[in-house]
């Protein structure tokens, strides 16, 4: 059955064509998803060949069942039609290989590691917001360097360079950075080379770090570099645009910053809801293994998924009609911001702590927070990313 025949609505092709945050719907997307919404659970994109799943319990459904829908054939829209030899990243693996994988790295991220880790955060945060003045680009000075100073010492690499790591994680997401495909590809080139030797250094002087832990695995170089690529770009780049973009709504609603300084016992549901509101990671895509269906819409084997959790974690059928609230006090909060099932999130524990700590800290010093002039955005169709947004501080 052709796509023209098949059931299918309109898709907004700026919505992933052009930048998520691009064209006529840069600030705005909000309204294109709803509308999406509205025209059912599974909708065809015409022009790119692929359906769209936009509601909450479709994207979920797909998320749980990689023998129906499998990430091993590319997980964004530009891998459509693309072979790899070897895997670019453990997202693009499904059981029995993703389970193996994901086992080599767990133990970096048991409980409590990360409860050994928590004092380090805090520090992190302190010496950054000491030098911060009155008033600063939060992105630059603040989100940008706390997630990798502590991606760095999670991973085992020198926390001095983290400007270095910002560059590389940059230029592997699609759309995060203005450098041209030929850079990217030189610049990825020498952050390989970089991580793979310091994963071989790690086999003769290992530590208690995850890069020690690849560097025991018995891994190929194309395994190692999987690893390393994915840990040190998801590792910071999540994080920082759901900070970016959480503290700056806080900004947004001075109302909302109070009632966080009065009841600090809110901050748990305020960074579950800076994650469903962000929805950092914008989709990844699966690939239909059967016929099969979704959301009443017959799905044939082969055909390709985007799973849009961006649009799920606004789902007014799930979130009600605050849907397209920010609301720190927001409970339940079943968000999608990180996936679901086998490939939900190994640094989630990780992030919530980050963002924890981040809002205490901040919430310690200023007793108000103002958003001045614009918010800056990246055109990735894949990272709902900041580049810059500038706050007022106001002391304590």
């Amino acid at each position: 059955m052709t796509a023209s025949t098949r059931r299918h609505e309109p898709l907004t092709e700026a919505v992933l064509a052009d930048g998520f945050f691009a064209g006529e719907i840069v600030e705005e997307p909000w309204q294109h998803l709803a509308q999406l919404r509205a025209a059912g659970p599974v909708s065809w994109n015409e022009g790119g060949g692929y359906w769209v799943a936009s509601h909450h319990r479709e994207v979920q459904q797909a998320s749980v069942d990689p023998t129906r829908f499998c990430s091993g054939q590319g997980i964004l829209t530009f891998e459509i039609g693309h072979t790899y030899p070897s895997p670019p990243t453990m997202m693009h693996t499904d059981p029995p290989d993703h389970t193996r994988y994901r086992a080599l790295v767990a133990p970096a991220f048991r409980p409590s590691a990360m409860k050994a880790l928590h004092p380090h955060l805090v520090g992190h945060a302190r010496r950054l917001l000491d030098s911060l003045g009155d008033t600063i680009d939060i992105v630059h000075d603040f989100t940008v360097p706390f997630p990798l100073l502590v991606i760095c010492e999670l991973l085992g690499v020198p926390a001095d360079e983290w400007e270095k790591f910002y560059l590389w994680s940059e230029v592997s997401v699609p759309g995060a950075s203005d450098h041209t495909p030929e850079q990217r590809l030189a610049i990825q080139g020498e952050m390989i080379g970089y991580l793979l030797g310091v994963v071989a250094q790690k086999k003769m002087h290992p530590g208690d770090d995850v890069f020690s832990l690849l560097a025991a695995a018995g891994l190929t170089d194309f395994e190692i570099a999987m690893f390393a690529v994915q840990l040190l770009t998801a590792g910071n780049e999540t994080v920082r645009n759901t900070m970016s973009s959480g503290i700056i709504e806080l900004a947004r609603d001075p109302d909302q910053w109070q009632r966080l300084r009065a009841d600090r016992s809110l901050i748990p549901l305020a960074a579950e809801e800076m994650l469903r509101w962000s929805s950092s990671v914008i989709y990844f895509m699966r690939t239909a293994v059967e016929d099969t269906d979704l959301g009443g819409t017959t799905i044939a084997a082969g055909d390709h998924v985007v799973l849009l959790y961006a649009s799920a974690n606004r789902d007014e059928a799930v979130f009600g009609p605050t849907a397209a609230q920010f609301d720190i006090a927001r409970s339940p909060n079943p968000h999608l911001a990180f996936g679901f099932g086998a490939h939900y999130c190994i640094g989630a524990s990780l992030a919530r702590q980050e963002i924890g700590v981040v809002l205490n800290e901040m919430l310690d010093r200023y007793s108000s927070i103002e958003l001045v002039g614009d918010v800056q955005r990246t055109r990735s169709s894949i990272i709902a990313g900041i580049q810059k947004a500038t706050l007022a501080l106001t002391p304590s």
